[in-house]
């Protein structure tokens, strides 16, 4: 690799998706990969093909599908995993094999059971079987910054004997800091003979908020020239290390890191709001870079500067990242070729005309509840659609809710399975309890309520209410996404599309492994 180069490599779709409820069907890690693309990341890590048959076809559809990133596939260090990766990833115009087995001693003892000289062996053999079918095969000693020095180095030097092509330092639990970390790769990279034959990368957890400080670190004081990292921090606990933070990092302060990535930072915010709506895990607003508040000003003095000169407060524009100057887009007036220019101009990319017909039509009926449409009620109705296209078993044909002071919350729905309508009529402690109690008593699920969570699309008493529900059910755990001007149906569309995908066979369980 060239001197002054970052690899971004993205695992939102693997590591990101361990997170409970963020796992994504199919369709929805296909439009991740394409905003992904669009982004221009370099790897992009799209799945366990081993851990389900789901994610062995999302993987499959997704390296079938991208052509300018390279499509890599999380495999344990053993033949089954490795066949399943590579039989997932080999239609890709450019694809990698990422393997790891654990290296602590805590873990080889406690999870693996095998001594280190197992764990020796089953990294060469599992490098070398992934390397005789794929000439990009990276390996990852997992729970590497609480390993061994000493034998870390023996199985780096092994694997890349054996023929692997990136070595990734994982800091599984989020255990490092920063001076120490980097240190550590750098001193890994000294005494490992034929280190220079490899590209070194880290993968960091956020668990005490050092995640992008000991990437960074990793990269100034270690050499390391890949960081692996996920679109908005998402991952299991309290995270991984946020994309959009280590490329605009590198992108503000080129005077410190002198390193440059690929990454098209225009297309962040977008892939931002795709990730949020699609895991329904909501980006808090003081998030660096993506947080609705990243841009914001409230002090007269910092408001006062930045109308005199921008520079005094603000180290990057809101454009460089995404945030869109034109918020006022469209109107009911807007015809079908204007709507899809601006879907064209925001990012969104739909499968077909037919979707772009469906899309328009709620475009259209969106028009008339409220007079202004922005860039972000395209994304919802966008999100909304892609959730309804998936098998509908239930669908929500008509509502009414009554509640006021003094009187017992009520809601009569009307739901159709499989074409057949049934009324259902029920009291709550509220207009969205009663609503879900009703819809409930309709669809006998059985499931629990994990989360409920509404957010306003764009500011104004005529805003889309945006609203998740999680629910869980045998192991299971899917998201729904609604949006209307009336939260209490918003409510109800997001309630039916998670029991949907409860119902829907292509749903996957979510996933427990990674590093």
């Amino acid at each position: 690799m060239s001197k002054g180069k970052l690899i971004i490599f993205d695992t939102t779709m693997r590591d990101g998706e361990q997170s409970p409820g963020a796992s994504m069907t199919k369709d929805e890690k296909l439009r991740i990969a394409r905003a992904l693309e669009r982004m221009r990341v370099d790897v992009i890590e799209a799945g366990f093909p081993a851990s389900s048959n789901g994610d062995f076809e999302a993987v499959r559809a997704i390296a079938n599908v991208v052509k300018d990133s390279t499509v890599a596939g999380l495999c344990r260090a053993n033949d089954r995993d490795i066949q399943r990766g590579i039989d997932a990833l080999k239609g890709a115009k450019s694809w990698r094999v990422h393997t790891f087995i654990a290296t602590s001693e805590l873990h080889m003892a406690k999870k693996l059971r095998m001594t280190p000289e197992q764990v020796l062996a089953q990294t060469k053999l599992s490098v070398r079987y992934a390397k005789n079918a794929c000439p990009d095969v990276e390996f990852s000693p997992e729970d590497g910054s609480r390993s061994d020095p000493d034998f870390l180095c023996r199985v780096l030097e092994a694997a890349i004997q054996e023929g692997a092509t990136t070595i990734n330092i994982p800091d599984t639990v989020g255990y490092a800091v920063p001076e120490q970390f980097g240190e550590m790769i750098r001193s890994l990279r000294e005494r490992v003979p034929n280190s220079d034959k490899a590209v070194w990368s880290v993968h960091c957890h956020n668990d005490l908020g050092m995640a992008v400080a000991n990437s960074l670190a990793a990269v100034v004081i270690g050499g390391a020239r890949q960081i692996e990292c996920t679109i908005n921090g998402l991952g299991e606990r309290a995270g991984n290390t946020s994309l959009e933070e280590v490329v605009m990092a590198l992108r503000t302060r080129k005077d410190f890191f002198d390193l440059e990535t690929r990454i098209d930072t225009t297309q962040i915010v977008p892939t931002s709001r795709l990730v949020s709506q699609i895991t329904g895990f909501v980006v808090q607003p003081n998030k660096a870079v993506v947080g609705a508040n990243a841009f914001a000003h409230a002090s007269g003095i910092h408001q006062d500067g930045v109308l005199k000169a921008r520079e005094t407060y603000e180290i990057m524009t809101a454009e460089d990242v995404g945030w869109s100057t034109n918020r006022i887009v469209l109107g009911k007036l807007s015809g079908r070729s204007a709507f899809k220019q601006r879907m064209k101009e925001i990012g969104i990319e739909l499968e077909s005309e037919d979707a772009y017909n469906k899309a328009f039509q709620r475009f259209k009926d969106l028009a008339d509840k409220k007079a202004e449409i922005f860039d972000e009620d395209l994304q919802a109705l966008v999100a909304q659609e892609a959730g309804a296209s998936a098998d509908e078993h239930w669908r929500l044909v008509t509502m009414n809710q009554a509640s006021g002071m003094g009187e017992k919350p009520h809601a009569t729905i009307v739901m159709a399975e499989a074409g057949k309508e049934k009324k259902a009529e029920a009291q709550g402690d509220g207009p969205v309890d009663a609503t879900f109690k009703a819809i409930e008593s309709v669809a006998k699920s059985g499931a629990e309520l994990l989360l409920f969570s509404v957010n306003a699309v764009t500011q104004g008493t005529e805003s889309q209410g945006e609203v998740t529900v999680r629910l869980s059910k045998g192991g299971r755990i899917v998201n729904g996404v609604g949006a209307d001007t009336d939260i209490v149906v918003a409510s109800a569309k997001a309630y039916i599309s998670a029991l949907n995908k409860l119902a829907s066979k292509i749903e996957r369980l979510n996933p427990q492994h990674g590093l």
